[in-house]
C-alpha cells in the first residue's frame, strides 16, 4: 500500500528533524518544525509530531532490546519514562523527587511550606444539613 503524499513529507521531514537534533544537540528543533507548520498545516503538524514520536519510541524499544541482548537476555531496570514526554506537573516533580532521593540516598521530605494544612471548607448555605435520627 502506497503511502499518501502527507505521510511521506511528514517522514522526511521527522528524519531530517531528527538527524538535525543529532548533528547540533538542538532538542527544541523538533517543537519548532512543529510550530512552523502548525501555522499552516495542522494537518502535516500532527503527521509530523505523530512520526518523531514513533521514531523515537522505535530508538528506545531497539536500545532496550539491544540492552537486554547484551545481559543475556536478563531483565534489568525497568524503563524510565521518555524525559519531558507524557508527564504531568505532578508526574515531573515526583520523577525529580526521586531522582534527588537517589543521588543522596534518601527520601525527600517536603517543605514545611508544602506541609499547610487545607482549611476547612465554610459552610454555605446551600450545604446539605445533616439529620440525626
Amino acid at each position: 500500500m502506497a503511502d499518501s503524499y502527507l505521510d511521506q513529507v511528514a517522514d522526511e521531514l521527522a528524519d531530517l528533524a531528527l538527524a538535525d537534533q543529532a548533528a547540533s544537540g538542538d532538542i527544541g528543533i523538533t517543537e519548532t518544525i512543529g510550530n512552523l507548520l502548525g501555522a499552516s498545516s495542522q494537518t502535516l503538524q500532527e503527521a509530523f509530531l505523530t512520526a518523531v514520536r514513533v521514531r523515537r519510541a522505535e530508538a528506545r524499544a531497539r536500545a532496550l532490546l539491544a540492552e537486554r541482548e547484551a545481559n543475556n537476555y536478563q531483565d534489568g531496570p525497568a524503563p524510565k519514562a521518555a524525559p519531558l514526554q507524557g508527564l504531568s506537573d505532578e508526574e515531573k516533580e515526583a520523577q525529580l523527587d526521586e531522582e534527588v532521593a537517589d543521588l543522596w540516598g534518601g527520601t525527600v521530605k517536603p517543605s514545611p511550606e508544602d506541609e499547610k494544612p487545607e482549611p476547612d471548607p465554610e459552610p454555605s448555605v446551600n450545604m446539605p444539613r445533616r439529620v440525626k435520627r
